[in-house]
């Protein structure tokens, strides 16, 4: 267990330790290049001021909070979770999905490490853009699962608040969909986009992240799963050919 697990677990200290790295090594934090890719994007708009503007962020919490807050929390049980199903019951699908998910992380810390960016609600609170409110928790709070509020607010204060680029938030929900794709109808397929599309908006209307490190998170998880399909494909060739040879 310790050898199977231990990968994830120093990747994970990496994660937690990214932003005092990132200050050992002098790099700055950018204020302002994230924000101006997506209005870029969108003809000079932010979208996340665009979609608080656009919905309810007044003192009363709307209906649509309620799931996106579900939906934005399942990046901290999901993904893991599904390792640790595999791991007791699919030992190769296990290597497989562990593969792709420490590629993903591994490059999200790297990025994280020489490239920190401030989020919009940062980018927000220090005047960069007009003002947006960061209501990640509150829908858990008007659910009574005040303690699921306290958990985020606590983790705020002890995480990296400048590992933004790539969200993964996006990416993960992305990459545990994609993960089962082959095995799933295609109706099914179209049914499992609802997660990470879904964590896109939420964290857009959240003011966790840009649009941009949306896609760029989906980005990492393309090249993830090629790095990893390629390596697969490679190792299955290199045994057949031992086997052959034998």
């Amino acid at each position: 267990m310790v050898r199977d697990w231990a990968i994830l677990v120093a990747l994970l200290f990496a994660y937690e330790y990214s932003r005092g790295i990132a200050d050992q090594l002098g790099t700055r934090v950018h204020l302002t290049a994230i924000r101006d890719i997506d209005r870029f994007l969108f003809f000079g708009n932010d979208p996340n001021v665009w979609v608080q503007n656009h919905f309810n962020i007044s003192s009363k919490v709307s209906w649509y909070e309620f799931p996106l807050a579900v939906v934005y929390m399942t990046h901290f049980v999901f993904p893991v979770a599904i390792a640790v199903i595999l791991w007791l019951r699919n030992r190769h699908q296990w290597e497989r999905y562990m593969r792709r998910f420490a590629l993903l992380l591994g490059s999200g810390v790297a990025t994280y490490i020489l490239f920190p960016v401030a989020p919009p609600w940062m980018a927000a609170r220090d005047g960069y853009i007009a003002h947006i409110t960061r209501i990640t928790a509150r829908g858990w709070r008007s659910m009574g699962l005040s303690t699921v509020s306290k958990v985020f607010d606590r983790g705020k204060e002890i995480t990296n608040p400048v590992a933004a680029l790539p969200s993964l938030h996006a990416a993960f929900s992305l990459l545990v969909v994609v993960f089962f794709f082959k095995w799933i109808s295609i109706p099914w397929r179209i049914i499992s986009m609802i997660l990470p599309l879904s964590m896109a908006f939420a964290l857009v209307y959240f003011g966790e992240h840009y649009v941009t490190d949306i896609l760029l998170g989906w980005l990492y998880v393309g090249a993830a799963s090629f790095i990893a399909t390629r390596y697969e494909q490679r190792k299955l060739v290199a045994t057949e050919l031992s086997a052959t040879s034998n």
